[in-house]
């Protein structure tokens, strides 16, 4: 017979005290991003496989499941993420909305592998969008909101790293390198492989070079990149950079923060700053996000927190305190104490020892003689 315990790799059932404390979670974080006037949106699981794949949505094409829709003869995803959902409602349906236009959102989505740092092909997703603004401002609000919602869940010893992966194309661009040229250098600065790339930039790898001793703490690779000899869009890009590290530090000056100038990994479809999230001791990243252009050509920029992720970096939950009501009490007394916010569990039949039934159920009290009596 088939085990119909086991699931598929990177599949699994939350079960409880689990799956009540992350449904909490989410809760923290949406009500963190409702208090800073980002509006919900719940886009479907499954969507037309172009909408999917449109935009960022190119960049985890290899992980969306696919399946042919029976009614409409046309191919279906399962949603690998949110976000490219989101932006389309922004510029579809909410098109004429008023900009800024602020959207949040949660959900789960489904890949076809996990990775190494998250094999889990089945997570949560919480975040924002903030669609038509290109001011530093923008960049700054959803930085500290996401901050802000990660220690509103739970989470402690956060950092930031900043980055701006158009930052290193902008400067092959200037200096007229070729393709190839251009790729094997990206590889080598992914590698953080400082041989390779003084190998392959050739005249200019020193400006190369520079950018990837910059990261690490952001005064410092702000300090760095500002006696860089930049021209144009590159130039353009690290003082955006500069800009949004300022402020953030103006309004927040407690935040951890660091910058890798040259990091572009997962950051292909992004066009100016970006951002991601840990936690000290956390395994991986909570979250990401960053500025990009939204499918009507309008600056957005936005995060992504990794329910999953978020769950590790969070303590364990406790048991839920339940009070036991035995068999035959006024269901008024259990009326009364759920008004109260307590949580009570209805005995359904008489027993011979009702603490020993409490305790077998896993209540922590019971009522017994008009009062609330702790179990041993």
């Amino acid at each position: 017979m088939t085990d119909r315990a086991l699931l598929p790799t990177g599949l699994e059932d939350v079960l409880p005290i689990d799956a009540a404390y992350e449904a909490s979670v989410v809760d923290h974080l949406m009500t963190a991003f409702n208090a800073h006037g980002y509006d919900r949106v719940k886009p479907p699981l499954i969507e037309f496989e172009d909408n999917l794949l449109q935009g960022s949505g190119k960049a985890i094409a290899s992980q969306t499941f696919r399946m042919m829709d029976p009614i409409s003869q046309r191919m279906l995803g399962i949603r690998p993420d949110m976000t490219v959902q989101v932006e389309r409602i922004a510029t579809t349906r909410l098109v004429k909305a008023p900009r800024p236009l602020r959207l949040s959102y949660s959900g789960q989505v489904l890949r076809v592998k996990g990775s190494q740092l998250r094999p889990e092909r089945q997570f949560g997703q919480a975040g924002v969008e903030l669609i038509g603004s290109n001011s530093h401002a923008s960049d700054c609000e959803v930085i500290l909101l996401a901050v802000e919602a990660l220690t509103h869940a739970g989470a402690k010893g956060l950092s930031v790293d900043l980055g701006i992966p158009s930052l290193v194309p902008a400067l092959c661009q200037s200096l007229k390198m070729d393709e190839d040229r251009k790729a094997e250098l990206r590889m080598a600065l992914d590698r953080k492989d400082v041989a390779s790339v003084k190998s392959i930039g050739g005249p200019e790898a020193e400006i190369f070079t520079k950018l990837l001793d910059s990261a690490g703490p952001a005064q410092q690779a702000v300090d760095s990149m500002r006696a860089l000899s930049l021209n144009g869009e590159a130039a353009e890009l690290r003082d955006r950079l500069i800009a949004v590290f300022e402020l953030v530090r103006q309004q927040a000056p407690g935040i951890s923060l660091t910058i890798d100038p040259v990091e572009n990994r997962g950051y292909e479809y992004h066009t100016g700053a970006t951002y991601t999230f840990y936690a000290k001791g956390a395994r991986g990243e909570l979250g990401r996000g960053g500025r990009y252009i939204a499918g009507s050509g309008e600056t957005a920029t936005g995060f992504t927190l990794y329910i999953d992720a978020l769950m590790r970096a969070l303590p364990k939950p406790k048991a839920q305190d339940k009070i036991f009501i035995p068999y035959g009490m006024d269901v008024q007394i259990a009326t009364d104490l759920r008004k109260e916010g307590k949580t009570c569990v209805n005995g359904l039949e008489q027993v011979d020892d009702v603490k020993a039934e409490a305790k077998r159920i896993g209540c922590s009290h019971i009522y017994l003689d008009r009062t609330i009596v702790a179990l041993g």
